[in-house]
């Protein structure tokens, strides 16, 4: 197989629907693997992203994704939003070498997802305080354990597009 293709299909099998991502989840905590679970709308990637998806990654074995749809990003984020719709998001996080899978989701929160992946670790940024984190309640009943990761500075996808804003 010419590496190229190798490339595209190990990208592709990333993205997962939820169904597979169930079945998955349950594979690889039979075999003993540390599930780590976050999500977002993750609509520019930046520096920031890479910095908290490497972190993320850091605090276990396998890096499950939950991606908010294109429908879910606009409740959220307004009309104007997201800029990149979800398939262009999930390669792109997909490409990451850290990011193990990655699933779209419709609804405003991951809760649900959350239920069904059953996560070891949630992850959130440090701006949220661990008792407002969606699924913190369901996965410490669960006996995993919730984390924030700090944000590097100067890097949001708000701030990127005030500034392109600014530029045009």
């Amino acid at each position: 197989m010419h590496l190229r293709a190798f490339y595209a299909m190990n990208i592709a099998s990333k993205i997962l629907c939820e169904p597979t991502l169930t079945k998955q989840s349950k594979l690889w905590k039979s075999k003993g693997h540390t599930l780590i679970f976050t999500n977002g709308c993750f609509d520019i990637l930046h520096l920031g992203h890479i910095e908290y998806l490497e972190k993320a990654k850091s605090l276990g074995d396998v890096l499950v994704v939950g991606l908010n749809s294109d429908a879910s990003v606009r409740r959220l984020k307004g009309p104007t939003r997201p800029l990149n719709p979800a398939y262009v998001r999930a390669k792109m996080l997909a490409a990451l070498v850290f990011v193990d899978a990655v699933v779209v989701f419709e609804e405003d929160t991951p809760y649900e997802l959350i239920k069904k992946v059953q996560p070891d670790v949630l992850i959130k940024g440090a701006d949220y305080k661990i008792e407002d984190i969606v699924g913190a309640d369901f996965v410490i009943q669960n006996g995993g354990v919730v984390k924030t990761i700090e944000f590097v500075k100067g890097f949001s996808t708000t701030k990127l597009i005030a500034r392109v804003k600014q530029l045009s």
